[in-house]
């Protein structure tokens, strides 16, 4: 099984998340970088998607050309921060199905706990992609793609913002046959399980609750 980490290092992707770290970027801001950062996170995630053949007529004449077969997707968010890279994700693969897994981080333990659990049906046929902005301790991500495959999907892919080897770590030594999409391997981990330097609380930043 592989330990896949792919850096995305696209310049437009690092100029965008190097905005949403500084700390003086306004909630209006750091919402819309991570709209746009999460197309351009899209097109790195799909560009090994299996492709189908499908006949179609263009003005001059009938042609067989390839298609994704978009359906088949589903975008898996884990609440509440993953949302905020939804809707750039669905601007790119708008018949994607979307699913939602509620974890909270207990602050003692810094244990992942589960309180919500909807995805579409016949996940058997889909390919996941999961969302998340950070990877940090790596426990809610471990916990998120332990639920999914309960469901047996296709294939999973997980993508963030920003991770750490702490996270990338323990997130492979559960899960080694994910691959991991992301623009930032940072420092590590402070006293709190926050990445370091990070960007701070990406749900808090995103939907402006401190």
């Amino acid at each position: 099984m592989s330990r896949d980490v792919h850096l995305i290092d696209h310049p437009l992707v690092q100029h965008k998340l190097t905005l949403m770290r500084r700390k003086d970027t306004s909630t209006k801001s750091f919402r819309e970088l991570a709209h746009e950062i999460s197309i351009l996170l899209a097109y790195e995630l799909t560009r090994d998607m299996p492709m189908q053949e499908v006949e179609i007529e263009t003005p001059l004449e009938r042609m067989t050309s390839r298609m994704i077969d978009g359906k088949k997707v589903v975008l898996a968010s884990i609440l509440r921060a993953g949302n905020g890279l939804l809707d750039g994700m669905l601007q790119v693969l708008p018949a994607a199905r979307v699913g939602h897994i509620g974890l909270y981080r207990d602050p003692v333990s810094l244990q992942a706990v589960e309180y919500y659990f909807k995805m579409p049906q016949d996940m058997q046929e889909r390919d996941v992609i999961v969302l998340d902005p950070m990877l940090a301790t790596g426990n809610s991500a471990v916990a998120a793609v332990t639920r999914l495959k309960a469901t047996g999907p296709r294939s999973i892919r997980f993508v963030c913002l920003v991770s750490c080897p702490e996270g990338i770590r323990t997130f492979h030594e559960h899960h080694p046959d994910v691959p991991i999409y992301t623009p930032a391997i940072d420092r590590g981990l402070n006293d709190h399980g926050y990445i370091v330097p990070g960007l701070g609380d990406a749900g808090d930043r995103i939907f402006g609750t401190k």
